[in-house]
């Protein structure tokens, strides 16, 4: 993660005071770790190693043997016999453990901006989904990440957030999908107060690289940056540095990742995370793990983009390691991960407990490995004082985004959790109330006048006799939508959908209408019957370099310049 857009992108230009290079004093411990915030992404996979003395705590010992006879169980369960300790009152030693747990976590504000999040929409169900943002801190404020960071002249300065991923674990709980901003993204800063010294750092009036969000306040304004950007409401935040990555990685052991060509990321003017591979299939952790997570020059084009798609590999390589349950049956490692794990992160205050780190891990692991998706933010390069510099893809960029607020999966599979509606559930048509709104507008259009009343007509005219227009609500929308109050009326909106030729897909359960509700947004501003281009079902976008979390074949571009 290193401090510098002045620094070490090769020929692509600086923006000063914005990142930090892979450059260091010494192999292996360049400046910048984007690989930080990827430990974040598996927290549930992460336990614990005895404070001082580890046998002195009876309680807890009795406790992760019993967990070890599980084999497979998730990292984490061990920490909830701890907790059980805690709730029937059975052990004074597993109190004092996991009040030690929990004195290591480390808490701050949700967010520092002052947009306040949209709720999110519920399933049919009822569920919703969790937004959870993985910063990776290239912070030099100890002796360790110092002396893992390199970089002297970066010593004290503000932090940045050189790696943003954010994951999105769908209301359903059937899959996962994983969002990477790179660090050079260029985007509006919103206004940030620091909870700490009350600095106020005001909105920025033109773009500013998104990893210096993290020094305007903490990691509560590189929420408030993505809100601001994507939409996306974001329940939690988790943060690492340098130190706490090669904690967590060597608490969880080696971890499988594939070149294909040798590979030793050095410069001659001593840059480069010191990675040094042969081809093939190594399994790294600790400092080597560290050096992987952070290497740019190497890896295919020598930029960050190469860099996400490596941290993304090794994300996936980890979760499946963990989930193989064969790093879970000694105790003693169980205790380093509990240990290494709340010992890393810092989280915001909705996390600040262990059995709420549980909870959260729980739910996570009720995707499958092959339900999760990483992808990275579409994106192209910018032109003239600001090339090099990174900039959302029109039009693919929130394409993205918006199917992660609408809790779309991005792996392109249905998910199969879902109840049908059986097809006679519909109350006849000609009672069916429907209330139409004009939501066309765009940020560089108003609304197309009398879309909500051309609409009308073509319900009253397919025989939806109570049909009607509301006119008091223009709130834009992308894409056309039907919302219903409660399951009892979710028959009768698929109806809607159908004689208007709206995937279902776009019929959802909202606890914001009181009635079924169709909005007719941007993608239907013209006279006609719906779009048939704008009904298709959602694809990720190629531009996204979707990496599937059970692809066990993926390997990493050599860049020719950095073999041996």
């Amino acid at each position: 993660m290193g401090r510098s857009s002045t620094r070490g992108e090769g020929a692509r230009p600086r923006v000063r005071h914005s990142r930090r290079d892979e450059t260091g004093p010494q192999a292996g411990h360049g400046p910048r770790g984007d690989g930080s915030a990827t430990r974040g992404h598996d927290r549930r996979e992460r336990g614990p190693a005895p404070p001082e003395g580890g046998h002195r705590q009876g309680g807890p010992n009795r406790r992760t043997r019993r967990a070890s006879r599980g084999g497979k169980r998730h990292v984490l369960r061990w920490i909830a016999s701890v907790t059980a300790l805690l709730i029937l009152g059975t052990g004074g030693a597993g109190y004092l453990y996991y009040r030690h747990l929990n004195g290591n976590i480390k808490k701050e504000d949700l967010t520092l901006g002052d947009k306040q999040m949209a709720d999110h929409k519920a399933n049919a169900a009822g569920q919703t989904p969790l937004n959870i943002l993985i910063i990776g801190s290239d912070a030099r404020d100890s002796k360790e990440n110092q002396k893992l960071g390199g970089a002297k002249e970066t010593f004290g300065a503000p932090p940045l957030a050189d790696v943003q991923m954010l994951l999105h674990l769908s209301a359903d709980r059937s899959n996962i999908s994983v969002v990477s901003m790179p660090r050079d993204t260029m985007l509006t800063m919103p206004k940030c107060t620091d909870p700490k010294t009350g600095t106020v750092y005001p909105a920025s009036s033109g773009p500013v690289q998104t990893n210096e969000s993290l020094g305007r306040g903490g990691p509560g304004c590189t929420v408030a940056a993505w809100y601001e950007l994507t939409g996306i409401t974001i329940d939690h935040f988790m943060m690492i540095d340098f130190a706490g990555v090669v904690s967590m990685a060597d608490a969880v052991g080696g971890v499988p990742v594939c070149v294909n060509a040798n590979i030793y990321s050095h410069t001659s003017d001593g840059k480069g995370s010191g990675l040094k591979l042969e081809k093939g299939t190594t399994s790294v952790k600790g400092k080597q793990a560290l050096q992987w997570l952070r290497t740019r020059y190497g890896f295919e084009d020598n930029t960050d983009l190469g860099r996400a798609k490596a941290q993304h590999q090794y994300l996936n390589s980890m979760v499946r390691e963990l989930r193989k349950g064969t790093k879970l049956t000694d105790p003693g490692k169980l205790m380093d991960l509990a240990e290494a794990a709340t010992n890393a992160l810092t989280v915001d205050k909705g996390l600040g407990t262990v059995k709420k780190l549980y909870d959260l891990a729980e739910e996570l692991k009720k995707a499958p490995t092959d339900r999760m998706t990483m992808t990275t933010m579409p994106n192209v390069y910018g032109t003239g004082g600001l090339s090099g510099r990174v900039f959302p893809k029109p039009g693919e960029a929130e394409q993205l985004f918006r199917m992660v607020r609408e809790d779309i999966p991005l792996d392109g599979k249905a998910s199969k959790r879902k109840t049908p509606v059986p097809k006679d559930a519909a109350a006849p048509v000609e009672e069916i109330a429907v209330s139409v709104r004009n939501a066309t507008g765009t940020d560089t259009l108003g609304p197309a006048r009398g879309r909500a009343g051309t609409v009308k007509d073509l319900l009253t005219d397919a025989g939806f006799a109570r049909a009607s227009v509301d006119s008091q609500n223009v709130a834009p929308a992308a894409r056309t939508g039907l919302l219903y109050p409660s399951a009892d009326l979710e028959g009768d909106a698929q109806a809607v959908a159908k004689a208007l030729g709206i995937p279902v897909s776009q019929v959802k359960k909202s606890t914001d209408v009181s009635g079924i509700v169709l909005a007719v947004g941007a993608d239907w501003r013209e006279d006609g019957a719906y779009p048939a281009k704008a009904g298709e079902e959602e694809k990720t976008p190629e531009s996204a370099g979707a990496l599937n979390g059970a692809d066990e074949e993926a390997c990493m571009d050599v860049n020719p310049g950095f073999t041996w």
